[in-house]
């Protein structure tokens, strides 16, 4: 075989994993799982799709070799393949921002009104944690929390923040995370704490992110 051949061969083996995550839906699953391993239907109904489109999802996902799955009872749980996915979809994200003008217009539009300011670089972040200064809110759903947090992190749920506002101290800045650097939950948070007259910022990244850069992370005591 030629030389030519082989390369044309090894780039359609690339190009099934483009063919992967050229779908809006199965990004938001590689999303969801980047915070722990999951059932198809909690998948479903995290995603809003149907039980069978979430299954078909997946099993493209599978054959791509991003996502394995692993039979736990009755059940069958999904998870990344490894967490080079998420270094994949970050670089997939940090790209597109670079390169593709209608990514920043929607930011401005939609995400920036109800955050603009700069969020808070992790390792910055690590700092504060270190000294003390800053209460870290995890407004991701608990069953994620529990799967793997930032250290000394406080999981408040998006809806449940205004009911719980007197868990926090008024006298120390707030920084919300959540799911990823454009997750919606984190910024609602922020908003919605600056309008109680917190002062409160966004993490930089999300959860995926900081776990990946070999950050420690704290899980939840079985």
């Amino acid at each position: 075989m030629s030389s030519t051949n082989i390369k044309h061969l090894l780039l359609a083996q690339f190009a099934r994993l483009g063919k992967a995550l050229s779908h809006p839906n199965r990004l938001e699953l590689l999303e969801f799982l980047a915070q722990g391993s999951r059932g198809v239907d909690e998948l479903a109904g995290l995603s809003g799709q149907s039980v069978a489109n979430t299954s078909q999802h997946l099993q493209q996902l599978r054959q791509a070799g991003l996502v394995e799955s692993r039979r736990q009872g009755q059940r069958v749980l999904y998870s990344l393949a490894g967490d080079d996915v998420i270094a994949l979809m970050d670089a997939l994200r940090r790209v597109a921002r670079q390169h593709i003008p209608d990514v920043d217009h929607l930011v401005h539009r939609h995400l920036d009104p109800r955050d603009a300011m700069e969020p808070v670089p992790v390792d910055q972040l690590l700092e504060r944690i270190r000294r003390g200064e800053v209460t870290v809110v995890d407004v991701r759903p608990e069953a994620e929390f529990q799967a793997g947090h930032v250290p000394g992190a406080i999981n408040i749920p998006l809806d449940e923040l205004e009911a719980r506002l007197g868990q926090l101290d008024p006298g120390r800045e707030v920084i919300a995370y959540c799911r990823g650097p454009y997750c919606v939950l984190a910024y609602d948070a922020v908003h919605n704490l600056r309008e109680k007259g917190f002062r409160a910022r966004r993490m930089e990244d999300g959860y995926p992110e900081w776990k990946n850069a070999g950050l420690p992370v704290e899980k939840a005591a079985s």
